[in-house]
């Protein structure tokens, strides 16, 4: 199933892709658990089965022209969003050009860089590679495709970064790893907007990006959840970031170091995880401006797609901005 959230004439609803059109799912079978995106998922495999099902039927009466409808976010307001480091090839290269940009004041910028490399302060920490580490996104600051971001007025250092992120479907405590994809409803798009010249002197304090990655909007999540049986592997799909239609960005989603089966497993012990939650995957390689010494500008349009999900868009603007 390719799950959608989408605004029609009576308000937010739960929906499915059926080739070029949306099915409304509250409309073919008014049934509690296809209220929202989260009462699917709470509902629990009976509700997905049944689900699958009147998609199968695509009553007629229920299907929605794309024209029609606005797809949100697929889950406005996930139970909790965290954006973990499973792919570690960017942080490499991201260490490396923080060295590069702070020797760049030096009056011999390479033998400024050859010296703080050698201090290997920029050296990726081993813990990265040890468990999944995570930090707590803003939950409330979720946007979806085919919206405006309007960047804040206080950062000039527009940037994006290419996620992706499954969703948890079962509420569970000490899983296995063998048995974590069970833990998975559905895979989707993120987008972990950053305002890197607000993010990179909060780095520093040792408490996280901050207001960095925290503005309204911030955390793009779509266009769709796919559910894990679309997906012949999902750890072999591939992942593109368009600027304006110029490809920035091409890499696979097998290049994770940790796999969400490890995080699961991890996040689980001794502790409880929630229909609903989101874990992001952390960024693909090259698949951010301040990797490639790149950014936006105010009126880009940024396109990330990953294969068999689709593609989550966005355009960035001022408040002032009305082109």
């Amino acid at each position: 199933m390719k799950l959608v959230t989408f605004a029609h004439q009576d308000g937010q609803r739960l929906g499915a892709l059926v080739e070029d059109q949306v099915l409304d799912l509250t409309e073919a079978r008014p049934l509690p658990a296809f209220a929202s995106m989260q009462a699917l998922i709470d509902a629990g495999p009976d509700a997905w089965h049944a689900a699958r099902g009147v998609i199968a039927s695509s009553d007629a009466k229920a299907m929605r022209a794309f024209s029609d409808v606005s797809i949100l976010a697929p889950l406005p307001r996930p139970v909790r969003l965290r954006d973990c480091s499973l792919m570690l090839e960017h942080m490499e290269i991201v260490l490396e050009q923080m060295a590069r940009r702070a020797a760049a004041e030096e009056s011999d910028p390479e033998t400024a860089y050859r010296s703080l490399i050698a201090t290997r302060k920029y050296n990726l920490n081993p813990t990265f590679k040890k468990q999944c580490v995570y930090y707590n996104a803003d939950h409330t600051s979720v946007s979806g495709t085919d919206v405006d971001i309007v960047w804040p007025s206080y950062s000039e250092y527009i940037d994006f970064e290419l996620e992706w992120a499954c969703v948890i479907g079962r509420k569970a405590k000490d899983v296995s790893r063998g048995t974590a994809r069970d833990h998975i409803f559905g895979y989707t798009i993120l987008n972990d907007w950053s305002a890197r010249d607000i993010q990179m002197p909060l780095m520093y304090t040792m408490n996280g990006p901050g207001e960095g990655k925290d503005f309204p909007g911030s955390w793009g999540i779509g266009p769709c959840i796919v559910t894990p049986d679309e997906l012949e592997d999902p750890y072999n799909l591939t992942m593109t970031a368009t600027i304006n239609g110029e490809q920035w960005t091409r890499g696979n989603t097998g290049s994770m170091y940790h796999k969400f089966e490890d995080a699961i497993a991890q996040f689980s012990r001794e502790k409880t995880i929630y229909p609903g939650e989101i874990l992001g995957s952390g960024t693909v390689l090259g698949g951010c401006g301040f990797e490639l010494g790149r950014s936006l500008s105010i009126g880009d349009t940024v396109e990330l797609a990953i294969e068999g999900i689709g593609v989550l868009r966005n355009r960035v603007v001022r408040a002032e901005y009305t082109q």
